[in-house]
């Protein structure tokens, strides 16, 4: 492609580095406005400066993307209303036998929900309750939370509802999800193996500490300690939630505002309650009042009452509140909904996924199965609906725009083509080649643009050879630029959702940028480089 007149090539370029700079510093002091105004202010330039015109604009916003990450959105809402996440929680305390069998189920787990559930949902659930075994057990955070960010975006890269990066290469190649899943899937299993091989190697002595005997006789109970968070996977590639946010994170602790990862925050535990409800709780005060009342009669009182006994009396009833077990009535319209509706939940998805693999349309499957469950629910689905993060929808809009405007610069086809004689996919060195390339750019311009800015001319260069190089292309670009991002703690939307997750913790832990790449550095080299070889 020839490049631009100069005008539209500087104005195009300007639109374009206004963009890339809210997106990967969306509080820089001079434009503090976050990741999607900034996506829409480069759209905006585009179309202003007269890069693009308006219907360009509007063709470039790839709809089919936009309604496979709404689906998969709406169902991760319903999903973890389901406690889904509550379940997966609770495999990683049940029956642990040390820090390094915990570390290892973290991994896994990490893994499999990211590849079904989208990774930076997996880190949101998952981090605080990691934090708290890592406490009650008397060690070390960081090796906990580096398994979880790092085995999330690998695992991450198996399926195309994996990250947004994922969706965008599977809308665009018409790669099928089983498709997707087998050529990447031997990639993604060894490459956890070999993670969790290298995080044991490096904290091996910090993991052979011996537990406490109080710790080891304690448990912790997921259904007490996880509670439900927003499901924002605006957090995927581009953290929406991260938007007009001063994060350092560098050294964390300096941020002048708390990042909204879990913003509004709304627990199952605080929905409203029904009559029955308000029966079984009233219950519950009452005969706590009664048997209060029957302790301070039975004993005489000479001393004021200490506060700190009356705290954990109202500890306690809250606790009695909360965990109580729900009990309904034979004739209650709620009984279908407690017996039925999980699992219904649960063979919705299933469905999903079974559609998926048959090769239906990706788009469509998951906007059924979002419905579907909206039905099912048998209630106003705005509370729902809410949780889906709208903003992230918006960003994804214009960077298609500021993306297709930057492309018709000329700019990116003119450095392919500097590129492309040493990228040749059939050749190890050539593979070799584009691999460094697309880790290095998904680093400075985040994985998604690196995708929509380089997929097409992979996707050209490698179809000349065949076709079957051509799919192996796209994989490719999806592993690397997927994996590129344990690269840095910048280099990941999961990676900062780790991070400031564990800061706003109660028992908060600080894990610095400098602790990340010690290990990520390695870490993502040696992975990449493995996976490479198996990718078919």
């Amino acid at each position: 492609m020839a490049m631009a007149p100069t005008v539209k090539l500087v104005l195009g370029s300007f639109a374009f580095i206004i963009f890339w700079v809210l997106a990967v510093f969306p509080a820089v002091p001079f434009l503090p406005i976050g990741r999607t105004a900034g996506s829409l202010l480069g759209a905006i330039l585009m179309v202003v400066f007269r890069v693009i015109t308006p219907d360009q604009a509007y063709a470039a916003i790839d709809l089919p993307i936009l309604g496979l990450l709404f689906g998969t959105m709406v169902v991760g809402v319903y999903l973890e209303r389901a406690d889904m996440f509550k379940y997966l929680a609770n495999l990683l305390s049940w029956k642990t036998r040390g820090p390094k069998d915990l570390l290892c189920r973290i991994c896994l787990i990490s893994a499999l929900s990211s590849a079904l559930f989208t990774n930076d949902t997996s880190c949101v659930v998952l981090t605080e309750f990691i934090l708290k075994i890592a406490r009650q057990h008397n060690l070390p955070p960081h090796p906990f939370l580096l398994a979880l960010a790092s085995s999330a975006n690998i695992g991450s890269s198996a399926t195309p509802i994996g990250n947004p990066q994922n969706l965008v290469i599977a809308v665009q190649s018409n790669i099928h999800f089983g498709s997707f899943l087998i050529g990447i899937l031997p990639s993604m299993l060894l490459g956890v193996v070999v993670n969790i091989i290298l995080i044991l190697a490096m904290y091996w002595d910090v993991l052979s500490v011996q537990k406490d005997e109080e710790d080891a006789r304690s448990e912790i109970s997921a259904d007490q300690n996880v509670t439900s968070h927003q499901f924002s996977p605006a957090t995927l590639s581009h953290v929406t939630s991260l938007d007009s946010q001063d994060f350092d994170p560098i050294n964390p602790g300096t941020s002048s505002n708390s990042v909204g990862i879990m913003a509004n925050n709304a627990t199952l535990r605080n929905r409203v309650l029904t009559s029955n409800e308000i029966e079984v709780n009233s219950e519950i005060v009452s005969n706590a009042s009664k048997e209060g009342a029957s302790d301070e009669c039975s004993q005489q009182v000479d001393e004021p009452e200490d506060p700190s006994k009356f705290i954990a009396s109202v500890d306690r009833l809250s606790d009695a509140l909360s965990l109580q077990p729900h009990r309904v009535d034979e004739r209650s319209p709620e009984k279908w909904k407690l017996m039925l509706w999980k699992p219904c939940v649960y063979l919705v998805t299933i469905g999903m996924l079974i559609a998926l693999l048959m090769g239906l349309n990706m788009s469509w499957t998951a906007i059924t199965a979002a419905l579907a469950l909206v039905v099912l629910d048998f209630q106003d689905a705005r509370p729902s609906l809410e949780k889906v993060s709208y903003s992230l929808l918006i960003f994804f809009c214009g960077m298609f725009i500021t993306v297709d405007g930057f492309n018709k610069t000329g700019i990116p086809s003119t450095l392919w083509d500097l590129v492309e004689p040493y990228a040749e996919i059939d050749h190890a060195k050539g593979t070799a080649v584009l691999a460094v390339v697309i880790l290095v750019l998904s680093n400075v311009a985040s994985n998604v643009p690196t995708v929509l800015l380089l997929g097409a001319q992979i996707a050209v260069s490698a179809g000349a050879i065949s076709e079957e190089e051509e799919r192996r292309a796209w994989l490719i670009l999806a592993w690397v630029s997927t994996v590129a991002g344990n690269l840095t703690l910048l280099g990941s939307a999961a990676n900062l959702i780790v991070c400031e997750q564990a800061r706003r913790a109660s028992h908060g832990y600080t894990l610095t940028f400098w602790q990340h790449l010690k290990f990520g550095v390695p870490s993502t080299i040696i992975v990449i480089a493995i996976g490479l070889p198996l990718i078919r």
